[in-house]
């Protein structure tokens, strides 16, 4: 028998060594396969470029009656020293937040915005101007001031009239700022930029079927984040009222109104 055309059998280990390579090399394959892909997928905003496009806009509107009030009150008071006019501030708030508390206003609701304690001067003239002439003058230190405002949050609305007349009975300088909102105005959001999407939808779909284009995707969004509208607070002439505290004789009837969520979308969709 030759020798020389006898057959060489391959050692297995060479076998694993060779299926390995293949089977690493295929993994190597797929890997940059699926990356290749990923970057041609249509994500919104993943750069990749348009070349038709289409831009609409969308408007939601929700509308909710407000569940809260909030208010300022203010405190004024003067005195000889600063401990004075402090000792005063202090007995009058004092007795404005008991009211409120007892009121059924939380704690956590009371919150002070304010405290400031000014010198208080007045200017003395030395002497008469005469003939066009007025000698210098001087300020001199007559006493001292102390502001105190808090803030305050009102659970129940139809309550506000009441406590407002409330805390002027019992000494505030000033009670203003009067607004009604809505705790949690999340969903209330969620459902006016629903709205909004799908008017701007809508007008991309009539706008395509006018140009004898298909929609294709989305490529650019934006909403417009100051969608807040202020209370509609009927008989009130606005979101706020401003009233001093000696005209708070009897309980103002102040309505809620309705409040106005506002989204406003801009899409920009591919066509083709």
């Amino acid at each position: 028998m030759d020798e020389s055309k006898e057959f060489r059998i391959t050692p297995p280990s060479l076998l694993v060594k060779m299926a390995a390579i293949v089977l690493g090399a295929l993994a190597i394959f797929l890997v940059v396969l699926t990356i290749s892909q990923l970057k041609q997928y249509r994500f919104i905003g993943s750069g990749v470029t348009a070349s038709n496009t289409i831009s609409v806009s969308g408007m939601g509107e929700v509308f909710a009656v407000p569940d809260t009030a909030t208010f300022s009150v203010t405190v004024h008071e003067e005195g000889a020293t600063v401990g004075d006019a402090q000792d005063k501030a202090t007995e009058k708030m004092n007795a404005i937040i008991a009211y409120l508390k007892d009121s059924d206003v939380e704690e956590k609701d009371i919150k002070t915005v304010s405290y400031n304690v000014n010198p208080k001067y007045e200017w003395e003239q030395a002497e008469a101007c005469r003939n066009g002439y007025c000698p210098p003058g001087k300020q001199t230190l007559v006493g001292f001031e102390v502001y105190q405002s808090v803030s305050v949050k009102v659970k129940d609305t139809k309550k506000a009239g009441e406590l407002l007349s409330g805390v002027g009975s019992k000494g505030a300088s000033d009670v203003s700022g009067l607004s009604f909102t809505i705790e949690d105005e999340d969903q209330l959001k969620a459902e006016a930029r629903t709205k909004a999407i799908a008017e701007a939808k809508a007008k991309a779909d009539t706008l395509a079927q006018s140009l004898g284009v298909s929609v294709v995707r989305v490529v650019g969004f934006y909403e417009d984040a100051g969608g807040y509208q202020p209370p509609i607070a009927y008989g009130m002439g606005g979101d706020a009222t401003v009233m001093r505290a000696e005209s708070t004789k009897a309980a103002p009837d102040l309505p809620a109104g309705e409040n106005k969520i506002v989204s406003s979308v801009s899409i920009t969709y591919e066509i083709r």
